[in-house]
Protein backbone atom coordinates (compact mmCIF):
# COMPACT_ATOMS: atom_id res chain seq x y z
CA UNK A 1 0.00 0.00 0.00
CA UNK A 2 2.54 2.35 0.80
CA UNK A 3 4.42 1.54 -2.55
CA UNK A 4 1.49 2.52 -4.26
CA UNK A 5 1.08 5.81 -2.73
CA UNK A 6 4.60 7.09 -3.20
CA UNK A 7 4.09 5.81 -7.21
CA UNK A 8 1.02 8.05 -6.84
CA UNK A 9 2.89 10.69 -4.80
CA UNK A 10 5.79 10.42 -8.07
CA UNK A 11 3.12 10.39 -10.48
CA UNK A 12 1.68 13.36 -9.60
CA UNK A 13 4.38 15.55 -8.48
CA UNK A 14 5.79 14.59 -11.92
CA UNK A 15 2.07 15.63 -13.40
CA UNK A 16 2.73 19.38 -11.55
CA UNK A 17 5.85 19.99 -12.54
CA UNK A 18 5.15 19.25 -16.20
CA UNK A 19 2.26 21.16 -15.91
CA UNK A 20 4.11 24.15 -14.33
CA UNK A 21 6.77 23.68 -17.08
CA UNK A 22 4.07 23.82 -19.71
CA UNK A 23 2.86 27.15 -18.35
CA UNK A 24 5.70 28.69 -17.64
CA UNK A 25 6.58 27.81 -21.25
CA UNK A 26 3.73 29.23 -22.84
CA UNK A 27 3.90 32.15 -20.37
CA UNK A 28 7.42 32.94 -20.39
CA UNK A 29 8.77 31.05 -23.29
CA UNK A 30 6.44 31.32 -26.47
CA UNK A 31 7.49 34.18 -29.32
CA UNK A 32 6.40 38.17 -28.50
CA UNK A 33 4.92 38.77 -32.10
CA UNK A 34 4.04 36.88 -35.42
CA UNK A 35 6.94 37.89 -37.19
CA UNK A 36 6.53 41.42 -38.11
CA UNK A 37 9.63 42.33 -36.78
CA UNK A 38 13.38 40.77 -37.47
CA UNK A 39 16.78 41.98 -36.53
CA UNK A 40 20.11 41.04 -37.26
CA UNK A 41 21.55 40.26 -33.45
CA UNK A 42 25.07 40.52 -33.60
CA UNK A 43 26.53 37.73 -30.65
CA UNK A 44 30.25 39.05 -29.69
CA UNK A 45 33.13 36.87 -29.17
CA UNK A 46 33.16 36.07 -25.50
CA UNK A 47 29.62 37.53 -25.01
CA UNK A 48 28.14 35.70 -21.84
CA UNK A 49 24.55 34.26 -21.66
CA UNK A 50 23.31 37.28 -19.13
CA UNK A 51 24.38 39.75 -21.57
CA UNK A 52 22.67 37.75 -24.69
CA UNK A 53 19.56 37.58 -22.80
CA UNK A 54 19.22 41.21 -21.40
CA UNK A 55 19.96 42.50 -25.62
CA UNK A 56 17.51 39.77 -26.40
CA UNK A 57 14.82 41.10 -24.06
CA UNK A 58 15.30 44.78 -24.64
CA UNK A 59 14.71 43.79 -28.09
CA UNK A 60 11.61 42.49 -27.79
CA UNK A 61 12.45 38.64 -28.94
CA UNK A 62 12.21 37.51 -25.52
CA UNK A 63 9.90 37.36 -22.57
CA UNK A 64 11.84 36.84 -19.97
CA UNK A 65 15.44 37.19 -19.10
CA UNK A 66 15.49 34.64 -16.26
CA UNK A 67 13.57 31.98 -18.58
CA UNK A 68 16.27 32.33 -21.51
CA UNK A 69 19.16 31.93 -18.67
CA UNK A 70 17.01 28.99 -17.02
CA UNK A 71 16.39 26.92 -19.72
CA UNK A 72 19.83 27.58 -21.63
CA UNK A 73 21.35 26.33 -18.09
CA UNK A 74 18.72 23.24 -18.18
CA UNK A 75 20.06 22.08 -21.65
CA UNK A 76 23.60 22.56 -20.90
CA UNK A 77 24.49 25.17 -23.41
CA UNK A 78 25.70 27.59 -20.98
CA UNK A 79 29.24 27.94 -23.12
CA UNK A 80 27.77 26.87 -26.46
CA UNK A 81 26.22 29.98 -27.44
CA UNK A 82 28.09 30.97 -31.03
CA UNK A 83 29.46 34.26 -32.00
CA UNK A 84 28.07 35.53 -35.37
CA UNK A 85 25.56 37.23 -36.86
CA UNK A 86 21.85 35.78 -36.63
CA UNK A 87 18.35 36.58 -38.56
CA UNK A 88 16.09 36.26 -35.68
CA UNK A 89 12.44 37.30 -35.84
CA UNK A 90 9.90 38.07 -32.97
CA UNK A 91 7.43 34.73 -34.52
CA UNK A 92 10.37 32.38 -32.72
CA UNK A 93 10.40 31.28 -29.49
CA UNK A 94 12.57 31.25 -26.62
CA UNK A 95 13.84 27.75 -27.34
CA UNK A 96 14.20 28.63 -30.96
CA UNK A 97 15.90 31.62 -30.63
CA UNK A 98 18.51 29.50 -28.15
CA UNK A 99 18.49 26.09 -30.24
CA UNK A 100 19.88 28.46 -33.41
CA UNK A 101 22.53 29.97 -31.59
CA UNK A 102 23.60 27.36 -30.18
CA UNK A 103 23.60 25.09 -33.38
CA UNK A 104 25.65 28.69 -34.78
CA UNK A 105 23.32 29.19 -37.89
CA UNK A 106 24.76 32.35 -38.52
CA UNK A 107 24.57 34.77 -41.49
CA UNK A 108 26.54 34.17 -44.27
CA UNK A 109 28.51 36.31 -46.94
CA UNK A 110 29.88 35.40 -49.79
CA UNK A 111 32.93 36.70 -51.77
CA UNK A 112 34.80 36.20 -55.47
CA UNK A 113 38.53 36.76 -55.66
CA UNK A 114 39.71 36.24 -59.14
CA UNK A 115 42.58 35.09 -60.64
CA UNK A 116 45.01 37.28 -60.81
CA UNK A 117 44.48 40.08 -57.89
CA UNK A 118 46.59 41.81 -55.77
CA UNK A 119 46.66 41.90 -52.09
CA UNK A 120 45.16 45.44 -52.77
CA UNK A 121 42.45 44.40 -54.62
CA UNK A 122 41.45 41.85 -52.55
CA UNK A 123 41.29 44.27 -49.56
CA UNK A 124 38.97 46.53 -51.95
CA UNK A 125 36.82 43.36 -52.48
CA UNK A 126 36.35 42.60 -48.53
CA UNK A 127 35.16 46.81 -47.94
CA UNK A 128 33.24 46.53 -51.15
CA UNK A 129 31.45 43.51 -49.26
CA UNK A 130 31.32 45.19 -45.90
CA UNK A 131 33.68 42.18 -44.14
CA UNK A 132 36.04 44.80 -42.84
CA UNK A 133 36.19 49.07 -42.83
CA UNK A 134 39.53 49.33 -44.58
CA UNK A 135 42.08 48.06 -47.36
CA UNK A 136 44.94 48.10 -44.58
CA UNK A 137 43.09 45.67 -42.19
CA UNK A 138 43.51 43.19 -45.01
CA UNK A 139 46.73 44.12 -45.72
CA UNK A 140 48.25 44.29 -42.17
CA UNK A 141 47.00 40.52 -42.09
CA UNK A 142 48.16 38.85 -44.57
CA UNK A 143 51.90 40.99 -43.75
CA UNK A 144 51.67 39.37 -40.04
CA UNK A 145 55.04 37.78 -39.21
CA UNK A 146 53.93 34.87 -37.57
CA UNK A 147 51.78 34.18 -40.24
CA UNK A 148 54.15 34.22 -42.44
CA UNK A 149 56.48 31.78 -40.10
CA UNK A 150 54.02 29.71 -39.65
CA UNK A 151 53.05 29.02 -43.26
CA UNK A 152 57.15 29.72 -44.07
CA UNK A 153 56.95 32.14 -47.12
CA UNK A 154 60.03 33.84 -47.44
CA UNK A 155 58.88 37.37 -48.04
CA UNK A 156 57.16 40.51 -46.29
CA UNK A 157 53.35 39.55 -47.70
CA UNK A 158 51.25 36.69 -48.51
CA UNK A 159 50.66 37.94 -51.40
CA UNK A 160 51.13 34.99 -54.35
CA UNK A 161 49.78 32.29 -51.63
CA UNK A 162 46.22 33.62 -51.19
CA UNK A 163 44.25 31.43 -53.16
CA UNK A 164 42.16 33.15 -55.50
CA UNK A 165 38.61 31.69 -55.39
CA UNK A 166 34.69 32.55 -53.84
CA UNK A 167 34.37 31.96 -50.19
CA UNK A 168 31.38 32.15 -47.66
CA UNK A 169 32.26 33.13 -44.18
CA UNK A 170 30.05 34.20 -41.06
CA UNK A 171 29.63 37.92 -40.69
CA UNK A 172 32.25 39.44 -38.26
CA UNK A 173 34.76 36.89 -39.49
CA UNK A 174 38.16 38.04 -38.89
CA UNK A 175 40.65 39.43 -41.57
CA UNK A 176 43.29 36.99 -40.09
CA UNK A 177 40.90 33.85 -40.35
CA UNK A 178 40.16 35.42 -43.92
CA UNK A 179 43.75 35.20 -44.63
CA UNK A 180 44.71 32.10 -42.60
CA UNK A 181 41.42 30.42 -44.77
CA UNK A 182 43.23 31.33 -48.18
CA UNK A 183 46.67 30.72 -47.32
CA UNK A 184 45.36 26.89 -46.20
CA UNK A 185 43.03 27.16 -49.61
CA UNK A 186 46.62 27.90 -51.71
CA UNK A 187 48.30 24.73 -50.27
CA UNK A 188 45.43 22.47 -50.62
CA UNK A 189 45.36 22.99 -54.33
CA UNK A 190 49.08 23.13 -54.66
CA UNK A 191 49.81 19.76 -52.89
CA UNK A 192 47.61 18.44 -56.22
CA UNK A 193 51.36 19.02 -58.26
CA UNK A 194 53.13 16.47 -57.20
CA UNK A 195 56.57 18.48 -58.22
CA UNK A 196 56.23 21.15 -55.53
CA UNK A 197 56.20 18.45 -52.57
CA UNK A 198 59.88 18.43 -53.04
CA UNK A 199 60.71 22.42 -52.64
CA UNK A 200 62.50 24.22 -50.25
CA UNK A 201 60.24 27.69 -49.51
CA UNK A 202 62.61 29.49 -51.27
CA UNK A 203 62.53 27.63 -54.61
CA UNK A 204 58.64 27.41 -54.05
CA UNK A 205 58.61 31.36 -53.98
CA UNK A 206 60.22 31.59 -57.18
CA UNK A 207 57.26 29.44 -58.82
CA UNK A 208 54.88 31.40 -57.39
CA UNK A 209 56.65 34.81 -58.44
CA UNK A 210 56.68 33.02 -61.80
CA UNK A 211 52.78 32.10 -61.75
CA UNK A 212 51.94 35.89 -60.45
CA UNK A 213 53.17 37.07 -63.31
CA UNK A 214 51.73 34.47 -66.17
CA UNK A 215 48.49 34.81 -64.23
CA UNK A 216 48.59 38.62 -65.47
CA UNK A 217 49.67 38.45 -68.83
CA UNK A 218 47.91 35.40 -70.09
CA UNK A 219 44.14 34.96 -69.49
CA UNK A 220 43.54 32.19 -71.62
CA UNK A 221 44.32 29.32 -69.52
CA UNK A 222 46.20 27.48 -72.22
CA UNK A 223 48.48 29.81 -73.22
CA UNK A 224 49.81 29.89 -69.98
CA UNK A 225 52.39 27.03 -69.61
CA UNK A 226 54.19 28.48 -73.02
CA UNK A 227 54.31 31.66 -71.33
CA UNK A 228 55.88 30.39 -68.02
CA UNK A 229 58.37 28.45 -70.76
CA UNK A 230 59.08 32.00 -72.55
CA UNK A 231 59.66 33.83 -69.23
CA UNK A 232 62.00 30.69 -68.48
CA UNK A 233 64.30 30.43 -71.45
CA UNK A 234 64.26 34.77 -71.26
CA UNK A 235 65.92 34.14 -67.24
CA UNK A 236 67.79 30.90 -69.13
CA UNK A 237 69.69 33.49 -71.36
CA UNK A 238 69.98 36.12 -69.13
CA UNK A 239 67.55 38.41 -70.94
CA UNK A 240 65.24 40.67 -68.56
CA UNK A 241 61.29 39.32 -67.90
CA UNK A 242 60.22 42.74 -69.34
CA UNK A 243 56.65 41.89 -68.67
CA UNK A 244 54.72 44.64 -68.70
CA UNK A 245 52.27 43.14 -65.84
CA UNK A 246 55.26 43.85 -63.36
CA UNK A 247 55.41 47.38 -64.17
CA UNK A 248 51.34 47.31 -63.77
CA UNK A 249 51.90 46.14 -60.46
CA UNK A 250 53.79 49.88 -59.31
CA UNK A 251 50.40 51.50 -59.86
CA UNK A 252 47.30 51.12 -57.16
CA UNK A 253 45.25 51.20 -60.30
CA UNK A 254 46.55 49.21 -63.88
CA UNK A 255 46.90 51.56 -66.21
CA UNK A 256 44.95 50.97 -69.67
CA UNK A 257 48.01 51.39 -71.09
CA UNK A 258 51.52 51.63 -70.02
CA UNK A 259 53.50 54.28 -71.78
CA UNK A 260 57.63 54.89 -72.37
CA UNK A 261 58.52 56.50 -69.47
CA UNK A 262 56.37 54.02 -67.27
CA UNK A 263 58.97 51.50 -68.76
CA UNK A 264 61.67 53.85 -67.01
CA UNK A 265 60.29 53.73 -63.45
CA UNK A 266 63.34 52.56 -61.18
CA UNK A 267 61.86 49.80 -59.15
CA UNK A 268 63.14 46.38 -58.67
CA UNK A 269 59.84 45.36 -59.71
CA UNK A 270 60.44 46.60 -62.98
CA UNK A 271 61.66 43.52 -64.59
CA UNK A 272 62.18 46.22 -68.23
CA UNK A 273 65.14 47.54 -65.91
CA UNK A 274 66.13 44.46 -64.38
CA UNK A 275 66.82 40.66 -64.86
CA UNK A 276 65.89 37.99 -62.72
CA UNK A 277 62.72 37.27 -60.93
CA UNK A 278 60.98 40.48 -59.33
CA UNK A 279 61.57 40.68 -55.60
CA UNK A 280 57.82 38.94 -55.14
CA UNK A 281 54.56 37.91 -56.60
CA UNK A 282 53.06 40.35 -58.06
CA UNK A 283 49.03 38.50 -58.10
CA UNK A 284 47.46 35.65 -56.16
CA UNK A 285 47.40 33.37 -58.99
CA UNK A 286 45.05 30.03 -59.59
CA UNK A 287 45.76 26.51 -60.12
CA UNK A 288 46.65 26.42 -63.81
CA UNK A 289 48.71 29.44 -63.90
CA UNK A 290 50.62 27.77 -60.64
CA UNK A 291 50.71 24.74 -63.17
CA UNK A 292 52.35 25.77 -65.50
CA UNK A 293 55.05 27.26 -63.49
CA UNK A 294 56.01 23.86 -62.35
CA UNK A 295 55.51 22.41 -66.38
CA UNK A 296 56.45 24.89 -68.55
CA UNK A 297 55.92 24.42 -72.39
CA UNK A 298 59.40 24.49 -74.10
CA UNK A 299 59.15 26.58 -77.72
CA UNK A 300 61.12 28.03 -79.95
CA UNK A 301 59.36 31.31 -79.27
CA UNK A 302 60.97 34.18 -77.02
CA UNK A 303 58.54 37.21 -77.56
CA UNK A 304 54.75 37.56 -77.55
CA UNK A 305 52.30 40.35 -78.09
CA UNK A 306 48.92 40.32 -76.88
CA UNK A 307 45.87 40.49 -79.56
CA UNK A 308 42.88 42.06 -79.99
CA UNK A 309 40.86 38.76 -79.05
CA UNK A 310 43.08 38.53 -75.66
CA UNK A 311 44.78 35.93 -77.12
CA UNK A 312 48.72 36.34 -77.48
CA UNK A 313 50.90 36.28 -80.92
CA UNK A 314 54.25 34.21 -80.13
CA UNK A 315 57.40 35.11 -82.12
CA UNK A 316 60.94 33.77 -82.71
CA UNK A 317 62.66 36.57 -83.17
CA UNK A 318 62.80 40.17 -82.25
CA UNK A 319 61.86 40.77 -86.20
CA UNK A 320 59.21 38.88 -86.04
CA UNK A 321 57.77 40.47 -83.03
CA UNK A 322 57.56 43.88 -84.44
CA UNK A 323 55.82 42.73 -87.52
CA UNK A 324 53.26 41.12 -85.54
CA UNK A 325 53.30 44.70 -83.39
CA UNK A 326 52.66 46.77 -86.13
CA UNK A 327 49.80 44.20 -87.54
CA UNK A 328 48.14 43.87 -84.16
CA UNK A 329 49.23 47.04 -81.98
CA UNK A 330 50.39 49.60 -83.40
CA UNK A 331 47.04 49.78 -85.97
CA UNK A 332 45.41 50.03 -82.70
CA UNK A 333 46.46 53.57 -81.65
CA UNK A 334 46.92 55.19 -85.70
Amino acid sequence: METKNKIIYIVSALIVIFTLFIITDISLGRSTGKGEFTMEFNVEPGQGVNSVATELYENKLIRSKFYFKLWVRFTGNTNKIKQGIYTIDDSMSTRKIIRKLVDGKVKMISFTIPEGYTNRQIGDVLVQKNIIKKRKEFLYAASDREVLEKYKIPAKTAEGYLYPETYTIPYNYKVERIVDMMLKRFYKNLNTIEESKELSPEELHKKVILASIVEREAKKKEEQPLMAGVFLKRLQIKMPFESCATVQYLFDKPKQRLLEKDLLIKSPYNTYLNRGYPPGPISNPGLPAITASFRPVESDSLFFLVKPDGSHYFSKTHEEHLEAKKKYIDVLYE
